[in-house]
């Protein structure tokens, strides 16, 4: 592992049991972990910060980020008063992974955000987002509800990154609830059959790409994969320089 990228993963900050113990608990899906883990990177946990500056500090040492999922983003970020089915929103985390986004981008840092990730991607370039998808869509899919995920067939947009990586189609694990509805600067970069927007990226040579499924549930995917790759030549560009 001499030489691996450094992979940042944003962590949930929750009331959370194990052992003896029911505490408060910055606690991610080991999944991230262990994808980054066997696609070549070293994963390293994000919990929220609330220090001036410390974003800064964090991706001045990472060479890649992931933004995981987790609770809903506060409609506040959008401009937009809450849903019914919006809840449980983290201010505390909005803010981290919103700076974590700022300092990414100041930097060229290469970014991948999966599902809530990408929701807040979404909101920080400006745009919106649809609070409760099944009013759009009529099923309720893309989050069967409970622990469990749904299964939704994407099909890519040819010539964009996310097609190089996953191919033109496959089917892939979701269990969210809101979806994004406008996203500037970013280019559409798959949609699931119904029309919902399931990944995007940003024009360019950077590798900022963001999924409404779950990567981290199946090694062949390719999303993680690439963002290490593109994390080791960043690293190497910095060691360059």
């Amino acid at each position: 592992m001499t030489g691996a990228p450094l992979i940042g993963l944003t962590t949930y900050r929750e009331q959370a049991a194990w052992g003896v113990w029911d505490q408060r608990a910055d606690v991610l899906p080991t999944q991230y972990a262990e994808a980054v883990e066997a696609t070549g990177g070293v994963p390293v946990l994000l919990p929220p910060v609330g220090q001036v500056g410390a974003a800064d500090v964090v991706v001045g040492r990472l060479d890649g980020l992931v933004v995981s999922g987790g609770a809903d983003v506060d409609p506040a970020r959008y401009g937009a008063a809450p849903h019914p089915r919006t809840a449980g929103w983290r201010s505390d985390r909005d803010a981290w992974e919103l700076a974590l986004l700022d300092a990414a981008a100041a930097a060229g840092l290469p970014v991948l955000g999966v599902c809530r990730g990408m929701q807040l991607m979404a909101a920080h370039a400006g745009g919106s987002l649809d609070q409760h998808t099944p009013d759009v869509v009529g099923h309720e899919e893309h989050s069967p509800g409970g622990d469990a995920f749904g299964r939704t067939a994407v099909r890519t947009v040819p010539g964009t990154l996310v097609a190089g990586l996953v191919g033109e189609r496959l089917d892939v694990a979701c269990h969210h609830h809101q979806s994004v509805a406008t996203h500037p600067g970013w280019v559409a970069a798959a949609r699931a059959d119904d029309g919902t927007l399931e990944a995007m990226e940003v024009p360019g040579d950077r590798f900022c790409v963001a999924v409404q499924w779950h990567p981290e549930t199946a090694a062949d995917v390719g999303l993680l994969a690439g963002l290490v790759r593109a994390a080791a030549s960043y690293a190497a560009g910095r060691a360059d320089s």
